[in-house]
C-alpha cells in the first residue's frame, strides 16, 4: 500500500502506521507518503484509524512505460473481474511527475479502456464510467520511466471525517490538524495537560485533539470504497467488528480542551461541528480575543493555525499578503504590515498571561519569531496544500526571551 500524506508529515505517518498495524509490519517513509506491506486487514485498520494519510491507496500494477500503449498493456495484466463486475462504475485520476506525455487525460483513458476491455472479455459486458461517485476509484501516476497503477480503497479523501457540514472561509484540514498535533507531541494524555486553540475557525484542531483525547476513530463515522469493492466483500464482518471494537474504546478526555474565536458567528460554527463530531462535552468554547484572553490553567499547551495568505488577500489582488487578519480589539488586521504588530502583540500577551506554556504556531511568515521577539525551541516544515509553512514552538515565560535591542 501507499498512503500520500502532505509534505512534511513522512515521518510522523510512519510513525502512526506502526502504532495502528501489527508488529513487525513493514513501513517505510517515503516522498510523499508512506509505502505499507501489508494485508487488507491492515488496510481497514489504516482507513479507521489514520489522522495523517490522505488516502490508502492498493498498489495493483506497476513498471517502465514509453508511450499510452505501455499504460494500456500495464492495466491489463491486472484481473479486474476480482475488483468489480460489469455492472458496476469506474474513475480513472491521474498524476505525473515528470511525465514524458503530453496528456494525461489520454493516459487515463487508455487506463480505463484496459479495464473495460478486460470486463468484456470476461463477462461480454463493459463497466461504466462515474466521475463523482465510482465503485472502482484508480489512481495512477506516471513519472519520467515509471508507471504506478493503484485502487483507492478510502474514496473521499481521509479528512473528511464525516462530521463537517458548517465551514468557515478556508477551513484547515482535519489531516493537517492531527499532522500539527502529532509535531507538538500532544496526544491527549494527562501528562500532556490541557490545550488552547484562540484562534479556532471552525474549531478543527480543537475538535481533531477532542476526538484523540477521547480516544474515537477518525473513520468511524464515512463510508469508504473498499465496502463496495470484491476482495473486501469478505471482510465485510471484520470491518463491522472493527467498528464496534473503535466504539468501544472511546472513553471521557484526561485533560481539558479549550478553543474559541473572536468572532462569534465562527465560534458558533465551531460548537456546532463539535457536536457533530460527537465532542462538544469536551470541548469549551469561549468567543474571546487573542490578545486579550487569559489563560484557562496554570500551565498548557497553545496549538493555532492564524489566518493567512489567500484567505487575507486583498479583493482583486489575485494573490495573498503572507500576513494575519483578525477584527482585534476593534481593530482590523489586514496585510503583512499589520500581521507583525498582531505577532508582537500576541507574544507580548503571552509572555504576561501565559508563563510556563508551550506555544506552537503554523505559519507561512519564515520571520515570526522576529516579529514575535520570541526564540522558537523547536521548527517544523509543513505545508497547508500549496502554501510552505512551518511550525515554530515556543516555550514561553514571563517577560522577553530576547534582550531588548538600544534605541
Amino acid at each position: 500500500m501507499f498512503l500520500p500524506c502532505a509534505a512534511g508529515v513522512e515521518p510522523l505517518l510512519a510513525e502512526e502506521c506502526l502504532r495502528l498495524l501489527p508488529a513487525g509490519t513493514n513501513v517505510e517513509a517515503s516522498r510523499g507518503g508512506v509505502f505499507v506491506d501489508g494485508t487488507p486487514e491492515d488496510a481497514l485498520r489504516l482507513n479507521l484509524g489514520s489522522r495523517l494519510a490522505q488516502r490508502v491507496l492498493w498498489q495493483v500494477a506497476g513498471g517502465v512505460y514509453r508511450d499510452e500503449r505501455d499504460l494500456y498493456d500495464l492495466a491489463r495484466r491486472v484481473d479486474w473481474t476480482r475488483w468489480i463486475t460489469p455492472a458496476q462504475t469506474l474513475r480513472v485520476d491521474t498524476s505525473a511527475w515528470r511525465s514524458p506525455l503530453h496528456s494525461l487525460n489520454f493516459a487515463g483513458l487508455k487506463i480505463k479502456d484496459a479495464v473495460c476491455d478486460a470486463l468484456r472479455d470476461a463477462t461480454g459486458e463493459r463497466p461504466s464510467v462515474d466521475t463523482r461517485f465510482p465503485d472502482l476509484s484508480l489512481v495512477l501516476h506516471l513519472g519520467p520511466e515509471h508507471a504506478q497503477l493503484s485502487v483507492d480503497l478510502s474514496g473521499e479523501a481521509l479528512f473528511k471525517r464525516g462530521w463537517r457540514e458548517a465551514k468557515g472561509e478556508a477551513p484547515l484540514k482535519e489531516t493537517l490538524a492531527a499532522a500539527m498535533l502529532a509535531a507538538a507531541g500532544w496526544q491527549g494524555r494527562e501528562q500532556d495537560g490541557p490545550l488552547l486553540d484562540p484562534c479556532c475557525g471552525a474549531g478543527t484542531i480543537a475538535i481533531e485533539a477532542a476526538q484523540i483525547a477521547c480516544g474515537i476513530a477518525p473513520g468511524g463515522q464515512r463510508r469508504f470504497a473498499f465496502e463496495k469493492l470484491l476482495p473486501f466483500k469478505p471482510l465485510l464482518g471484520t470491518w463491522g467488528q472493527m467498528k464496534r471494537a473503535a466504539e468501544a474504546a472511546v472513553h471521557a478526555p484526561a485533560v481539558k480542551i479549550y478553543a474559541g474565536d473572536v468572532s462569534f458567528r465562527m465560534t458558533d460554527f465551531a460548537a456546532r461541528n463539535a457536536e457533530r463530531a460527537g465532542v462538544a462535552h469536551a470541548i469549551e468554547f469561549k468567543t474571546a480575543d487573542a490578545l486579550q484572553r487569559p489563560a484557562p490553567a496554570e500551565a498548557g499547551t497553545i496549538v493555532m493555525n492564524p489566518p493567512y495568505g489567500e484567505r487575507i488577500a486583498p479583493k482583486g489582488s489575485g494573490q495573498g499578503t503572507g500576513g494575519v487578519r483578525g477584527e482585534v480589539m476593534g481593530e482590523r488586521f489586514e496585510g503583512a504590515a499589520d500581521a507583525g504588530e498582531f505577532y508582537a502583540r500576541l507574544a507580548a500577551h503571552w509572555k504576561k498571561a501565559y508563563p510556563g506554556w508551550t506555544a506552537w504556531v503554523l505559519t507561512p511568515e519564515a520571520k515570526t519569531p522576529s516579529l514575535m521577539r520570541l526564540k522558537e525551541s523547536r521548527r517544523v516544515p509543513m505545508w497547508n496544500g500549496p502554501i510552505e509553512c512551518r511550525m515554530f514552538r515556543f516555550d514561553l515565560v514571563a517577560g522577553s526571551m530576547r534582550k531588548d535591542v538600544a534605541g
